[in-house]
């Protein structure tokens, strides 16, 4: 592994992080080197993830949201991501619909890592997402989902569950990729406003 404080990404990770996401070497060197500029210590903590994923929203407020993403990809708990890391969650989060980012939905919503979805955890995810939702798009929604326990319960109902019942990965997965629909209510993409701001942070 090479030294994460060096100006140089190691070959390793470069060529894992050009083989997993959508990225150009250019572009991983360019960010890696703002990266460190933002993070000297080679990794990056929730607070300046939140503070990030801020900056892409100016207009909401997507703490709990980036809380929770954060928490999905923290896979070893430690309370912050290294470069990697980093890459990874915004190439997911970012992305079209992937086996890989119906894995890392599944990991966003299951809030108390015990392998099942319970109902308060769409619940919780979702009134996340409506955070980030300027009010005046928020009316423009459609009049079943346009308030997060209505889309919450939409996304359960899609499903067939009783309130108490839970959801398995494989199962969550599988209802995704069958539904259209349920993908769209699961997520909040803005990936043009994303890479729109990652382009400025690269000039």
């Amino acid at each position: 592994m090479g030294n994460s404080k060096s100006g140089a990404l190691s070959k390793e990770i470069l060529d894992d992080l050009k083989l997993n996401t959508k990225y150009t070497e250019a572009e991983l060197c360019t960010w890696y080197q703002s990266f460190l500029k933002e993070c000297p210590s080679g990794r990056i903590s929730k607070e300046q993830f939140e503070g990030i994923y801020a900056s892409f929203f100016p207009d909401a407020d997507p703490t709990a949201y980036a809380r929770h993403v954060f928490r999905s990809f923290d896979t070893n708990a430690d309370g912050t991501l290294d470069f990697k890391e980093y890459i990874v969650a915004l190439h997911l989060t970012s992305s079209g619909k992937t086996l890989r980012k119906l894995e890392w939905a599944f990991a966003l919503y299951d809030v108390d890592g015990n392998g099942t979805i319970s109902k308060n955890e769409v619940q919780e995810i979702v009134r996340s997402i409506f955070n980030m939702i300027p009010a005046e798009v928020q009316k423009n929604l459609p009049e079943d989902e346009n308030t997060p326990d209505k889309r919450a319960n939409k996304i359960w109902s899609f499903f067939g569950k009783d309130e108490s019942d839970k959801i398995a990965e494989g199962e969550f997965i599988k209802g995704v990729m069958d539904n259209k629909d349920i993908l769209r209510l699961i997520q909040y993409d803005e990936p043009k406003k994303i890479q729109e701001k990652l382009k400025e942070k690269k000039q």
